[in-house]
C-alpha cells in the first residue's frame, strides 16, 4: 500500500518536469553555501557512455524550482518537490524551510537509493568534509540538533495551541486551551534561534524525520 502511494507521488512529480533550454551550468561561488545547493551524479546510459547529471537549487528564487543539467547543459526544470527521470531511475529533490530534505537517486522499483555527491564548495559539501575529518564532533553536533528540535517542539506546541484557540471563533467552538508552559520572551527568542540553526544543520546533512523535523516543513513534501 505504502509503496503504491510513493510510486503515485513520484509519478505526480515526474509529470511536472519541463524541458530545459540548454543554457550552461554556472560554477558554484564561495558566497553561495547557504543560498544554493549543487549536487552531481555520474550515470552510464544504454550505450555504456558515462554522463554527469547535476541538480541545482536556488533557495531564494521566486520560482521555487530545481534545475537538472546533463554534462553541463540545462536539460530539465521542475517545481519542488521534484523527481527527474534519468537512466535506471529518478532523482528526487525535496526541501524544508531551511534547505534540502532529499537529493537522492532512486533506482527503478524503489529498492535502493543513493545520495548525490554535493559540490565541495557548497554548504552540504563543506558539512560532509567536516563529518569526514571530525566524525565524533560531527555526531555530537547532529545529536544536539535533534535534541534542540524536539525540545522546541515540546515547548512550543502547547503555546501555539493556546494562541490558536484564543482566536474568537475557535474559542466559541471549542474553548481556549491554557498552556502549562509559558516562557519569557528572551527564552522564546533563544529557542527560535537555536531551532533555526538546528534546522540548517539537519538540512546540510539531508536528515529528515516526520516528527523531529515537523516544524521545518516536513509535510511540504
Amino acid at each position: 500500500m505504502f509503496r503504491s502511494y510513493r510510486q503515485w507521488k513520484r509519478r505526480k512529480k515526474v509529470n511536472k518536469v519541463k524541458e530545459g533550454d540548454g543554457h550552461g551550468l554556472k560554477p558554484f561561488r564561495f558566497w553561495q553555501p547557504l543560498t544554493r545547493s549543487l549536487f552531481y551524479l555520474k550515470l552510464r546510459n544504454h550505450e555504456s557512455e558515462d554522463h554527469v547529471y547535476a541538480v541545482n537549487v536556488h533557495f531564494f528564487s521566486e520560482d521555487n524550482t530545481a534545475e537538472l543539467y546533463l554534462n553541463g547543459k540545462h536539460t530539465a526544470t521542475s517545481s519542488l518537490p521534484a523527481a527527474f527521470p534519468v537512466p535506471g531511475g529518478v532523482i528526487e529533490v525535496g526541501t524544508t524551510d531551511y534547505g534540502l530534505s532529499r537529493m537522492h537517486y532512486v533506482e527503478d522499483g524503489g529498492q535502493r537509493e543513493y545520495v548525490l555527491q554535493p559540490d565541495k564548495r557548497s554548504g552540504e559539501g563543506l558539512r560532509m568534509r567536516f563529518d569526514q575529518r571530525f566524525p565524533i564532533l560531527s555526531k555530537s553536533i547532529g545529536r544536539s540538533a535533534v535534541m534542540v528540535l524536539l525540545v522546541s517542539l515540546l515547548l512550543g506546541l502547547p503555546q501555539l495551541v493556546e494562541l490558536v484557540t484564543s482566536i474568537p471563533w475557535i474559542h466559541e467552538q471549542i474553548g481556549t486551551f491554557q498552556s502549562p508552559i509559558t516562557l519569557p520572551d528572551w527564552a522564546n527568542t533563544t529557542l527560535i534561534v537555536a531551532a533555526v540553526l538546528a534546522g540548517i544543520e539537519r538540512a546540510l546533512l539531508l536528515k529528515n524525520h516526520w516528527l523531529i523535523d515537523m516544524e521545518t516543513g516536513y509535510w511540504d513534501n
